[in-house]
């Protein structure tokens, strides 16, 4: 059995040409806009989408959601590489976004609930979010983070369960334990 060598090179380049950044993010917010009125390129895109959201899953163990929703395309610095954003995670804008990083959708008396993410903030390598928790605007959390309560603005969190590190507001008090 001969194997040409050639056309999978171009086999390949083709899969890779279908991951352009700004080709995907601008097809992502035309889908999931409530303006657009063509069926036939919505639909379009969604299956290039799809198309594209199952490559990179099955190369680089990504699954971002379609229902995702992103109010800019985040700063991924370390590319797509194992970064799971479930279907009802709100995300706001210049987040940036390591690898490995999970946001996870909880089942709350029957209705699927996912995390809120504000403007500005640092999701760091392997962090994992749990649930319908807020996190407010200009947050960082630390690598291996595990969130399950909601975090204020202009603050720092790390460990499992996450907790407070340092917040630059005076008017939030934490509760000691």
């Amino acid at each position: 059995m001969d194997i040409n060598i050639s056309s999978f090179g171009l086999w390949f380049n083709n899969q890779l040409h279908h991951y352009d950044e700004k080709r995907y993010w601008k097809m992502r917010e035309y889908v999931v806009s409530p303006q657009c009125n063509n069926r036939f390129k919505k639909y379009w895109y969604l299956y290039m989408l799809k198309k594209s959201d199952a490559f990179n899953n099955a190369s680089m163990g990504t699954d971002i959601n379609s229902g995702a929703r992103f109010s800019t395309p985040p700063h991924l610095p370390h590319g797509l590489n194992g970064i799971i954003i479930s279907k009802y995670a709100l995300i706001g804008k210049n987040c940036k976004i390591y690898h490995q990083v999970t946001v996870a959708t909880k089942k709350i008396d029957g209705e699927f609930v996912s995390a809120k993410i504000g403007d500005n903030c640092t999701l760091g390598a392997k962090c994992t979010i749990l649930g319908g928790v807020t996190i407010g605007n200009n947050v960082k959390i630390g690598a291996n983070a595990v969130v399950t309560h909601d975090l204020p603005d202009n603050c720092s969190a790390g460990g499992v369960p996450a907790s407070i590190l340092n917040e630059e507001n005076s008017d939030y008090e934490r509760s000691e334990e």
